[in-house]
């Protein structure tokens, strides 16, 4: 089941970061500037933040299996379009539908891993999908930066083509269905509408939304910007993105294990508490080190290792917090998360990240104000939690 839903939730991170290489091939084969190749990540991220909402209502409805089956057939049907488009403005209409699908993934797994699991098992679940799910945003760059070089920019839709296709038959024959029919909520736009009222007026829910989502904002504007920072700062070729997502993706990984291993000896909180303390003694090191020394080889990407680290040991932790608020609709509330980390993505991608990969200072500035952001609202839940 891990394997599965590792697989499923990696259908975002494969849509972003395989791309990211072909950036340059893909203005010059479609005559578009840069700033409008930059707009296809948010073409993706605005219609995926919105559909998340519905992905987990849905799922509630009619069932977590049938859900991730349509989404995957559509997701498939874009990137095939996406290799023929002939216009940017194809490709931005085009990833906007791989944005309104590829969310089921990691929305509906979340919900799937609370039909299955309470307390320290769905946290050693979650870690365990995140550990996997991290080899994506670190495979993804590097296996796009070898088709690139190798065949052009439209060989990476071919093989998310491919993915999804594989994906579908895979979850076809293996992927149960994990919420019993007694247990479905009604698909009701009343009913929806009073719920995500619910969900999204509560102060308890947003600030561990909100630091979740500030959390992973902290370390996606180096993502988005990998193309400037890679090849403009640090003198990486297109077949070099794993100068940044190997650190990363490893620190993702090495963080979940241990959060996972962890999960009956220590408290939520606790795991919480020392997830942020990694997660600002790394970004106090970026800093450093990029006021102190020019940018340069490893040094420029090693605090990225510390940052994943601590964040996704802090991860499993708040995302269950978050989720345990509803117990009820656990997979509308998995929406509702999800829709604020990718909203705060897509400002990330369409504001953010162009304001600060000017420089590596300044990203590291960025990644720590985040991060106190993100620190804020914990400390803000806790105090209301213990009121």
């Amino acid at each position: 089941m891990a394997i599965i839903l590792a697989l499923l939730a990696s259908v975002g991170p494969f849509s972003i970061d395989t791309y990211l290489p072909s950036f340059n091939d893909i203005a010059r084969s479609l005559g578009a500037t840069s700033v409008e190749v930059q707009q296809t990540l948010t073409a993706y991220l605005v219609p995926f933040a919105l559909m998340t909402l519905w992905h987990g209502a849905i799922s509630d409805a009619v069932g977590r299996r049938r859900v991730i089956l349509v989404a995957l057939a559509l997701f498939g049907l874009a990137s095939v379009g996406c290799v023929f488009a002939q216009r940017i403005e194809h490709l931005w209409v085009l990833r906007a539908l791989q944005g309104m699908t590829a969310g089921a993934g990691i929305v509906v797994c979340r919900a799937i891993v609370r039909d299955l699991y309470e307390g320290s098992a769905a946290r050693r679940l979650i870690a365990q999908v995140t550990m996997m799910f991290a080899l994506a945003p670190a495979l993804g760059p590097v296996l796009g930066g070898w088709l690139q070089a190798w065949f052009g920019w439209r060989s990476v839709f071919v093989f998310l083509s491919l993915l999804s296709g594989l994906l579908w038959l895979i979850c076809w024959l293996l992927l149960p269905e994990t919420l019993p029919q007694q247990q479905r909520q009604p698909l009701k736009v009343g009913y929806l509408l009073a719920t995500y009222r619910r969900v999204l007026t509560s102060p308890s829910f947003l600030l561990v939304c909100g630091a979740l989502a500030l959390n992973f904002a902290a370390f996606f504007i180096y993502v988005l910007s990998a193309p400037v920072f890679l090849i403009e700062h640090l003198g990486v070729s297109v077949t070099g993105f794993l100068w940044l997502f190997g650190p990363a993706m490893g620190g993702l990984m090495a963080g979940a294990w241990l959060s996972g291993r962890l999960a009956e000896r220590i408290t939520a909180t606790r795991s919480i508490a020392l997830g942020y303390l990694t997660m600002a003694l790394a970004a106090a090191a970026n800093v450093l080190l990029n006021v102190l020394a020019p940018p340069v080889l490893p040094w420029s990407v090693i605090p990225i290792f510390g940052f994943t680290f601590g964040m996704s040991f802090a991860m499993p932790s708040l995302t269950l917090v978050a989720l345990d608020l509803f117990p009820e609709q656990r997979g509308l509330a998995a929406s509702c998360q999800t829709f604020l980390q990718s909203g705060c993505n897509a400002v990330a991608a369409g504001v953010i990240a162009p304001a600060l990969w000017g420089s590596t200072t300044t990203l590291a500035l960025g990644m720590g104000g985040l991060l106190l952001l993100g620190a804020f609202a914990v400390v803000m839940h806790q105090l209301r939690s213990n009121v």
